[in-house]
């Protein structure tokens, strides 16, 4: 689908998650189910006719996890797109084939949506760059919800370039710009994360010094995370199921390994518990405002480990699932913008750096983005 003949996306060509609304196709969310029981969209959704209003060319959807309800990029219904950054080896989901598209070059950027870790992941293990925007500033209408307190809309792209491009797009709303005069190393943050993946990153902050603003240390939690995983995993499954649970127990939905036992559970998730969850991320949320005050940034590894192999089990699967939640959720639970780059690989295999600014930030995040790429001559 051809764009408008002017625009700064002109000439660009875009994939688009299975999330988004596209005139005249039918949005699936990653269930053949969900697929067969909706029409076609009778208009684009917002950030579909953004892009092309830009002028990008959609060349079509991608694949993503059930229902986004994965941060594997495994389906069981349509099969697993492949990463070719690290063969034989998870993409990321849920916005899987976002994310694998454009590392494979079929295309020069691709829309995805982060609710848990599904721009954020992806990107990492793809070796591309990323942004899970501040909550709210892209505009979701016509793409399906998974947890609207966490939802956002992000994208991928190979380079800065056209990554900092689509902000100026996709973007809605003031931004809060301040220059940044702080910058936290997550000290919690990067004791997740395998010695490996926290030594490349700590060596990417030593040659990008002269870039960055001066550091200091501190933790973002009082634990190891869990219990703002745990928080974030009630109110999403609870949100999930509001959502979706009467459709898939009328239509007896055939839900793939690992979605099927995770809507099992947001089955059960009730009103009471969501509404303790919610306690303590308002609580978490007044933290990371605390921490993160205009001007001031936070880096982390954006994921714990490299993607793991396809052919994982499932306890593995879900053990990893674990890990990156404790910290994928942190940007969430804050409404924050995140950035993820690539900043090398472990074992041949790409991992990412991630910066979390204060709300309204994004524009500060993808300027530097492009000021590290440069510097340290980042190839995507």
């Amino acid at each position: 689908m051809r764009g408008s003949s002017a625009g700064p996306l002109a000439g660009l060509t875009a994939a688009v998650k299975d999330l988004f609304d596209i005139k005249g196709a039918r949005t699936g969310g990653g269930s053949p189910e969900w697929l067969a029981a909706h029409q076609p969209a009778g208009k684009h959704s917002v950030a579909v006719a953004r892009i092309l209003g830009a002028g990008a060319t959609i060349i079509g959807k991608t694949i993503c996890d059930e229902f986004f309800f994965s941060g594997s990029g495994i389906s069981a219904h349509y099969g697993t797109p492949a990463n070719l950054r690290a063969p034989g080896r998870i993409p990321g989901g849920s916005s899987s084939g976002s994310a694998a598209a454009t590392a494979a070059g079929t295309c020069d950027f691709a829309l995805g949506s982060d609710t848990g870790g599904s721009v954020r992941m992806p990107a990492s293990f793809c070796g591309l760059y990323g942004l899970r925007p501040t909550h709210g500033r892209v505009d979701l209408t016509g793409a399906m919800a998974m947890s609207p307190t966490f939802d956002v809309g992000g994208w991928f792209a190979p380079g800065p370039g056209v990554f900092r491009t689509l902000g100026s797009v996709l973007l809605d709303g003031p931004a809060a710009r301040a220059n940044p005069s702080a910058l936290i190393i997550a000290d919690d943050a990067f004791a997740q994360a395998d010695a490996e993946v926290a030594t490349v990153a700590h060596e990417f902050l030593e040659r990008a010094a002269a870039c960055l603003p001066s550091t200091t240390r501190a933790t973002v939690t009082s634990d190891n995370f869990d219990s703002w995983r745990e928080a974030f995993r009630v109110v999403q499954g609870r949100e999930v199921w509001d959502i979706y649970g009467d459709f898939i127990t009328r239509s007896q939905a055939k839900l793939g390994p690992g979605i099927k036992e995770r809507m099992a559970y947001a089955s059960t998730v009730t009103a009471a518990q969501a509404d303790a969850a919610r306690t303590v991320i308002a609580s978490a949320r007044t933290r990371l405002n605390a921490l993160l005050p205009p001007g001031t940034l936070m880096v982390l590894p954006t994921a714990p480990c490299i993607a793991p192999l396809i052919d994982a089990s499932a306890d593995a699967l879900e053990s990893f699932r674990v890990r990156v939640m404790r910290l994928s959720s942190i940007s969430g639970m804050g409404g924050l913008p995140q950035v993820t780059l690539p900043i090398g690989t472990v074992a041949g295999c790409p991992i990412g750096l991630s910066f979390i600014g204060w709300a309204g930030s994004d524009e500060i995040l993808l300027d530097l983005t492009v000021t590290l790429a440069r510097y340290c001559g980042i190839r995507g």
